[in-house]
């Protein structure tokens, strides 16, 4: 799926759940080998130019004599781009801001991106975390995948746990979990999902209705043969299957059809799932 004119792109806020999704966004960009855009949107002042490489605004190997209460003063974007290039040094990281607002900002970077990340807000007990109307109106109308990120989501989070005292790092990568429904032309979700699942090298797990014929994912498993795949029938209404299933995976993928907004399973799943949920449109 990927092409090498495309980017990981995170919008940016200064908050504590658009930090996260932008370094939930970072890794996917190392695994991925795409570079990585920073977008603040809004009525901050655009950057002369619009476009801004780290590389050029810090002198990186003079980093660590910055101030670093000077740094804290630094705008949100700077801040997260600083903080990103300590993390992942050989990442590619583009910082931009725009003076457009946030959604049809994010709706245009999208178009140039291969995933496009927003943060959600944290938890809040039993009814899930909220999300923001910035998100979910992009959610709904980007023409790409769109990842949603918690406050809180740690690089751990997407991984096994570690029993033997190994590196967070070193754990295999828990599954990605596909919930399809009957609808057997949505090749682009289903190939969003392998491929997500191929280049953590983790399993994918398919939750699906009864009805789905049995000759669905098979060219997917041709093309993806080192993907280990195991499905889940289920009778009735997916979700709670779904939502049970995100608490033990690195990544929950859901569809939309081009042209709508997700549907209420959907909505539910994004409020409520226990790890990052990815939207996907298909026709």
């Amino acid at each position: 799926m990927s092409t090498d004119t495309r980017t990981i792109t995170v919008g940016i806020d200064g908050s504590r759940s658009s930090l996260d999704a932008a370094d939930w966004a970072a890794r996917e960009a190392q695994r991925r080998r795409l570079p990585l855009r920073l977008l603040h949107a809004g009525t901050e002042p655009a950057v002369p130019g619009g476009v801004v490489d780290i590389y050029d605004i810090y002198d990186i190997d003079d980093i660590d004599d910055m101030d670093v209460a000077a740094g804290r003063t630094r705008a949100a974007l700077d801040r997260a781009a600083i903080e990103l290039s300590y993390a992942h040094p050989a990442l590619d990281i583009i910082a931009r801001r725009t003076a457009t607002p946030a959604v049809p900002a994010l709706l245009a970077a999208a178009v140039e991106a291969e995933t496009l990340v927003l943060g959600s807000r944290g938890r809040t007990g039993s009814a899930g975390f909220p999300v923001g109307s910035v998100a979910l109106g992009v959610a709904a109308r980007a023409d790409r995948p769109v990842v949603l990120v918690r406050a809180g989501e740690l690089p751990e989070d997407e991984r096994a746990p570690v029993v033997d005292g190994s590196p967070p790092s070193t754990a295999p990568y828990l599954p990605v979990v596909l919930g399809l429904d009957p609808d057997a032309s949505a090749d682009d979700l289903i190939g969003y999902a392998f491929d997500t699942a191929a280049v953590r090298s983790a399993p994918l797990h398919v939750v699906h209705p009864w009805t789905l014929p049995t000759s669905t994912l098979r060219p997917w498993r041709h093309r993806f043969p080192g993907t280990t795949v195991r499905e889940h029938r289920v009778d009735g209404d997916p979700g709670p299957r779904l939502l049970e299933a995100s608490a033990r995976a690195g990544l929950l993928v859901v569809g939309r059809r081009t042209g709508r907004g997700p549907g209420r399973a959907a909505r539910s799943l994004i409020r409520h799932a226990d790890c990052p949920v990815a939207v996907v449109p298909h026709d």
